[in-house]
Parts: C-alpha cells; sequence; structure tokens
C-alpha cells in the first residue's frame, strides 16, 4: 500500500497552521455595488444575547447622496418595465431569498421562531410579487364624463422613496416596506434598521445576485438619526416613508419633506397581519387621460 499523501507542514515535520475564519465585511449597497462608507466608518452590530455579530458601515450624508442618484438612475429601466415582467422579478428573488433561509435566520435577531418569521418574509414577498400586474385594476379606474371622450384613471409610479426601515423588526419588517415600494414601480433608498442592519445587507445580497436591476433598491446603514434628515430633504426624493422613525421624530422630517412637497407616509403596524394594499398605494400617483370617442 503506498503511504498516504502528507501535506507539507508534515512532510517538514510541523503540526499543520490552524484555520483562519474568514470574517464578513458588511458594506453598504448602492447601484448594484457594494462599497465601503465613504466616511470609511463602521459601529458594532450585536445579537439578541449581546454577542458581537459584525461590524456594519456606517454611512454618511454623502453615501446617502449617491444612493439617491443611483436610485434616480434606474427609475427610467424599472417603471418603464411591463408590470408582468416586475413581476417575475420580484418572484425570483423570492426564489432566492428561499435559498437563503437558513443564512437570514442566522443573523437575524429576533425573539421567537425565527425560522417561521422568515418563512413569512418570503411568502409576504410573493405576496407582494403577485401584484404588479393587478394593481391597475384596483388603484385605476374608466371615468364617466358628460362628453363625446374616454376619461381614464391610470397609476403611475411616484419616483425614488426613500424607506426608513422599522426599527423593532427584522427581515419581515424590511419585505414589508420594501417590496411594495418596488412592486408599483418606484425605486428605493433603504436606510436599514439600526440595530439589525445585517438582515438587510444579507437581503441585498439577494438582489444583487437576482435579476433586480442595480439601482432599484439601494440599502444604507447607519445611524438613522444622521440619514433620515439627509434624505427627507433631499430635492430628488419624491417620497418618503417614515415608518422606522418614533413619532416624535417625524414632525421635523416632514417639515424638511415639505420643502419639495414629498409625498409622506407613516404606519406602525402589525407585521405577521395581513398586509392589505394600503402600502401598494401609497406611493402611487394618478394620471387621468382624456380621449375623444371615434378618433
Amino acid at each position: 500500500m503506498p503511504d498516504e499523501k502528507k501535506s507539507p507542514a508534515r512532510a517538514r515535520g510541523r503540526a499543520p497552521a490552524e484555520r483562519v475564519d474568514v470574517r464578513k465585511t458588511y458594506k453598504l449597497y448602492i447601484g448594484g455595488a457594494f462599497p465601503r462608507s465613504e466616511s470609511g466608518r463602521s459601529y458594532p452590530v450585536t445579537g439578541a444575547d449581546g454577542d458581537l455579530l459584525g461590524y456594519a458601515a456606517q454611512a454618511s450624508r454623502k453615501d446617502a447622496r449617491d444612493a439617491v442618484t443611483a436610485a434616480r438612475a434606474a427609475f427610467g429601466r424599472w417603471s418603464g418595465a411591463t408590470a408582468y415582467n416586475r413581476g417575475q422579478v420580484l418572484y425570483r428573488v423570492a426564489e432566492m431569498m428561499e435559498g437563503r433561509s437558513a443564512q437570514f435566520a442566522d443573523v437575524s435577531v429576533q425573539g421567537g421562531d425565527r425560522d417561521g418569521l422568515v418563512a413569512a418574509a418570503i411568502d409576504r414577498w410573493v405576496w407582494y410579487a403577485g401584484w404588479p400586474d393587478k394593481v391597475a385594476q384596483v388603484a385605476g379606474a374608466a371615468n364617466p364624463v358628460a362628453g363625446p371622450y374616454f376619461n381614464f384613471s391610470v397609476p403611475e409610479p411616484t419616483g425614488v422613496v426613500a424607506v426608513v426601515a422599522p426599527a423593532d423588526s427584522g427581515l419581515l419588517g424590511l419585505v414589508s416596506v420594501v417590496a411594495p415600494v418596488i412592486a408599483t414601480g418606484n425605486t428605493a433608498v433603504v436606510i436599514a434598521s439600526e440595530q439589525r442592519p445585517l438582515t438587510a445587507i444579507t437581503l441585498a445580497e439577494v438582489l444583487a445576485t437576482s435579476d433586480l436591476p442595480g439601482g432599484v433598491v439601494n440599502v444604507l446603514t447607519g445611524r438613522t438619526a444622521e440619514l433620515a434628515p439627509v434624505l427627507a430633504g433631499h430635492m430628488d426624493v419624491n417620497a418618503i416613508d417614515l415608518t422606522g422613525v418614533l413619532p416624535a421624530g417625524r414632525p421635523d422630517l416632514e417639515r424638511l419633506a415639505a420643502e419639495n412637497v414629498k409625498r409622506v407616509f407613516a404606519a406602525d403596524e402589525d407585521w405577521t397581519a395581513a398586509p392589505g394594499t394600503r402600502r401598494l398605494l401609497a406611493f402611487l400617483e394618478t394620471k387621468t387621460v382624456w380621449h375623444p370617442i371615434g378618433v
């Protein structure tokens, strides 16, 4: 019998070195890429038991502006895609989330049945994936008018939507605020939960390897108090969801949003309840079309 092949370390009479784990670096997600924060800052993220889970990038105001630029650049292509195509892209994201369900459970710091909450989040994404080619029938109408005209009300996406993710929920809350925004043709700049950012970055990794065009969803991790005012006051942001901001902090952001008449939405919800269509309709504009009969 030939001798078993020895490793180079054993052949030289030394014990093999113990393997060093490859530690994950959690970065931002902007324009389909994973850049480090422009500021170079990061902050520690701990789990429910106090153990260190990793370090997340701490986004700066410059990073927020870059995310808005990426979202605006992606808006034309995403809003111009057919509703059927958007639904297919979103369903593909759900397929990939299913394949990473164990990873989502590992990074989730929610209490209770983590696997159950991850499954509920994937089901929620599938639910929203079915809406892009149906929302026009719910939000649109053929209106009766006194004259020889057709009159149609047609829903259209608002544009770039800033989303402050809920601080008290992991994947389920994140999916519940992001999926309806992009299902209706908007693009999003998401401020991840300050305490639970790793779930958002893991979702970004799924989006980056799916069919979703880069820039449709951009994820910022860091201090909500630093980033939210930048997006609320940004002149190229068309709407903002303040769900992840405490009620006491919303009035100041609403005043900033009024500078360019942003649409403002905020709702404190039970994320395990049936979602309904409120969030789907929150970031839609209605275009009215007149057309002469017989022309």
